[in-house]
């Protein structure tokens, strides 16, 4: 079953499932993560597949770089972060403007939708102008039966005009925490 099928079949709970199968039918074999509650089964799903090559990043800017040099390389890849990391990117990502490079990121965000942490709420509202200023083409979703379409229109997009390309995985699909439940007993 081809991408688009699976997708009208996909329950909205099984969107890292759905996402998994649209990078591993687009032969996305690099994925840079630094590690994050939200993309936790996608990452497991990827580190269990042995055509995929998982590497665990100090920092966020690192994974442009090191998609670049895989796009180079003759292989496709996914940057999995969470949008407090946008900013460490910034800078980085005029390489892949410069040199016309494909880059394909999943953000998964804060500081929206029930956020608890006012930390997260300045780079969660910053992260969408921040990569558009960039020249990153910016697609949010926030239902997650939507989560898998999107992926693959992003991923099509970035892959096939060699333009760096951001989906916007919002809290709405990924659930809020709450202090309460930080502060319960163990």
């Amino acid at each position: 079953m081809n991408a688009a099928a699976r997708l009208t079949e996909t329950r909205p709970q099984d969107w890292p499932q759905a996402v998994f199968g649209i990078l591993s039918e687009l032969g996305v074999r690099q994925v840079a993560i630094v590690p994050d509650a939200g993309h936790s089964r996608l990452i497991r799903l990827c580190e269990d597949d042995p055509n995929k090559r998982v590497v665990t990043l100090t920092t966020e800017e690192e994974g442009v770089a090191l998609l670049a040099g895989a796009w180079l390389g003759g292989e496709k890849g996914v940057l999995l972060i969470q949008s407090s990391g946008v900013g460490n990117c910034i800078n980085m990502l005029s390489l892949m403007q410069t040199c016309q490079l494909p880059l394909l990121m999943l953000v998964t965000m804060r500081g929206d939708w029930g956020e608890f942490n006012p930390w997260q709420v300045p780079m969660g509202q910053g992260t969408e102008p921040a990569l558009q200023a960039m020249g990153v083409i910016v697609r949010r979703v926030d239902e997650a039966h939507l989560v898998a379409s999107t992926v693959l229109g992003a991923a099509n997009l970035a892959f096939n005009t060699s333009r760096a390309v951001a989906v916007l995985i919002g809290q709405s699909v990924l659930g809020a925490k709450n202090f309460k439940e930080l502060a319960k007993p163990r």
